[in-house]
């Protein structure tokens, strides 16, 4: 068999990007970046930890290998108001080998479940939207094998 017939195409971010919105005066920072591997995916995610330490949360989600490795943190949040909301996105918007960091600033006003479920969900869309162009990677049997392109 052909390299190429064992090569699967699919949609992934095309580099890093970051956006954010307020939400009843709680600040959403977003954050979402192509990764390969999960060690990378965690690396990202403690850096984004690291940077923005004064948070009241940092939820993530990442989605690796065409779904078959899916990871998510609540961060405090009441179990799942963040993370799976954003997982959930992630996979409704076709990409894949990706990690989505969401930072929130509390405003003082709760938002309640369904208010976070939302917000964190429209993060994660958001977080993916801001990077303007996808890219088509190819993985194989041995993962990653080319650059995005465009």
């Amino acid at each position: 068999m052909s390299e190429d017939k064992k090569a699967e195409l699919y949609t992934t971010l095309a580099g890093e990007g970051v956006d954010e919105f307020e939400e009843r005066k709680s600040l959403f920072i977003c954050h979402a970046k192509h990764i390969t591997r999960e060690d990378e995916a965690m690396e990202f995610v403690k850096a984004k930890k690291k940077e923005y330490s004064d948070a009241t949360h940092n939820c993530w989600a990442y989605l690796l290998k065409g779904g078959i490795v899916a990871r998510y943190s609540d961060d405090g949040e009441p179990q799942g108001t963040a993370g799976v909301p954003m997982l959930e996105t992630i996979r409704k918007s076709g990409v894949c080998d990706c990690v989505v960091v969401v930072t929130r600033y509390f405003g003082g006003i709760l938002l309640g479940a369904g208010g976070l479920v939302r917000a964190y969900a429209a993060a994660a869309h958001e977080a993916d939207s801001l990077i303007a162009e996808l890219g088509i990677g190819k993985r194989g049997e041995s993962g990653f094998l080319g650059e995005d392109v465009q």
